[in-house]
C-alpha cells in the first residue's frame, strides 16, 4: 500500500549539508522506491524558495530564527505549517536530538503514528539535556516506534536503554542508494589538490567539528610522510590550520567544501578514508558508509558507537583507541602496504552490499512505517 511520510530535522539541503542531511536523503530516496511518498519539514536562515521539489520529496521550509548549541528554532509559521504538513501525513519521522522538533510535537499534538530515528545521546550540551529532559522524555514515551542506526547504540545508550522505552526500540542500519551518487567523478579535483600523480593519500571528508578528532589526525600526519586531505568546512577550521601551521606540516591539504562530484573523485582515489572522531556525537558516520560503497578501507576510532559496526575491525580496515596520534600514524603505515588496503576495500564493499544498499535501508524504514500505520 502507499503510504506519506513527514521526516522532520532542524536543518536540510540546499543549505550546507552534514551526515545527517545525507542519511535522511538516503532514507527517502530508498524509501521512495518502496511506494513511500516523502515530504520533508525543515528550518532555515534562508528559507526562499519555501518549497522546493527535490528527488527525494518536496522539502518545506520555515524561518530558523536562531540556532543556540546547534538548535533551531522557528516561529509561529513553523508551528502551522508543521501541522498542516502532518494533517496531510500517514507518518511523521521525528529525527533526535533536534528540541525543538519535541517542541512542535507538544504543542502541535498530531494524532498521527510516530518513529523517531535517535541518532546520537546529547553529548556535550549537557545544561541544555536538563532543562530538555522532561520534554525529551515525553516525546520519546509517547512515540510509537523508536529506530537505532546500529546495535551498539542501542545496547549503550542511557536513553534507549531505559525501561519505559526499551522495547519499542529497534534497529535499521543507515544506508546508500548507490545510484544517487555521481557516475561521473570530476578527477580534475586531484591535480588541483596536488594528489593526482597515483602516489597515495588518505582522505577526511565531513563537517570540521568539535567531535571530529582531526587534532589527532594533525598529529598523526606530522609523524608520516604521506598526504592527507582534508575535505569540509566548518567551526573548527581556523584552528586547525593554526595547529598544522604549529606543526609545520606540509603534507596536510585543505581542500575546502567539495562538490558531489568531486567528492566521489576524492573517495575513488585515496587509499583510506580516515574518520578519528573522538567523542559519542559521532553515532554513525554517513561517510564510512560512503567509503566501502567504494571499496575503500576504512579507519575509525572505537568509541562505543556505529562507527565501528560500518568499520568492523580487520575485516573492513582498521579500529584504533581515540586521541592517540600513535596508533593513528600505525595504522595508517598499515594501510600503505597497497594489498592489505586492497583486501580490506574488497571486504568493505561486500559488507555494504550485505548490510548497508539502498534496497536493505528502503525496505526495512518501509515496513516500519507500514505497520505503525496499522496500529
Amino acid at each position: 500500500m502507499s503510504i506519506s511520510v513527514l521526516n522532520v530535522y532542524r536543518t536540510y539541503y540546499p543549505d550546507p549539508p552534514g551526515g545527517l542531511q545525507e542519511a535522511i536523503r538516503q532514507i527517502c530516496l530508498a524509501t521512495g522506491q518502496c511506494d513511500v511518498t516523502n515530504t520533508i519539514f525543515t528550518l532555515s536562515p534562508s528559507p526562499v524558495p519555501a518549497e522546493l521539489l527535490r528527488p527525494e520529496g518536496r522539502v518545506f521550509r520555515c524561518r530558523s530564527w536562531a540556532a543556540p548549541a546547534s538548535c533551531d528554532l522557528g516561529g509561529v509559521s513553523a508551528f502551522l505549517q508543521f501541522r498542516r504538513l502532518a494533517d496531510q501525513a500517514d507518518v511523521i519521522h521525528y529525527f533526535f536530538p533536534w528540541p525543538f522538533a519535541d517542541v512542535l510535537h507538544a504543542v502541535a499534538c498530531p494524532k498521527k503514528p510516530t518513529v523517531l530515528t535517535y541518532i546520537s545521546d546529547i553529548v556535550r550540551q549537557r545544561w541544555m539535556g536538563k532543562f530538555y529532559a522532561p520534554l525529551m522524555w515525553h516525546t520519546l514515551q509517547g512515540v510509537s516506534s523508536i529506530v537505532a542506526n546500529c546495535p551498539a547504540y542501542a545496547q549503550t545508550s542511557p536513553v534507549l536503554t531505559h525501561p519505559s522505552i526499551r522495547d519499542k526500540v529497534s534497529v535499521i542500519p543507515l544506508g546508500i542508494v548507490e545510484e544517487s551518487y555521481h557516475q561521473v567523478a570530476d578527477e580534475a579535483v586531484l591535480n588541483r589538490l596536488g594528489v593526482g600523480d597515483g602516489s597515495p593519500f588518505f582522505l577526511f571528508i565531513g563537517v570540521l567539528r568539535y567531535y571530529k578528532g582531526l587534532h589527532t589526525l594533525l598529529q598523526a600526519a606530522a609523524k608520516l610522510r604521506v598526504q592527507v586531505v582534508i575535505a569540509g568546512s566548518g567551526p573548527e577550521d581556523e584552528a586547525l590550520r593554526e595547529q598544522a601551521r604549529q606543526l609545520g606540516l606540509s603534507n596536510l591539504i585543505f581542500a575546502g567544501q567539495v562538490s558531489n562530484s568531486e567528492k566521489v573523485a576524492l573517495l575513488k582515489s585515496c587509499r583510506a578514508l580516515i574518520l578519528p572522531s573522538h567523542l559519542r556525537s559521532e553515532a554513525y558516520g554517513m561517510v564510512l558508509v560512503e567509503a566501502a560503497m567504494f571499496s575503500r578501507p576504512m579507519i575509525s576510532c572505537e568509541i562505543g558507537t556505529g562507527t565501528s559496526f560500518v568499520n568492523v575491525d580487520g575485516e573492513t580496515g582498521i579500529v584504533v583507541p581515540p586521541e592517540n596520534p600513535d596508533e593513528l600514524a600505525r595504522a595508517m603505515n598499515q594501510l600503505l602496504d597497497e594489498s592489505v588496503a586492497e583486501h580490506f576495500g574488497q571486504n568493505a564493499r561486500r559488507r555494504y552490499e550485505l548490510t548497508f544498499s539502498g534496497n536493505k535501508l528502503g525496505n526495512a524504514y518501509a515496513e516500519l512505517f507500514r505497520k505503525v500505520a496499522r496500529k
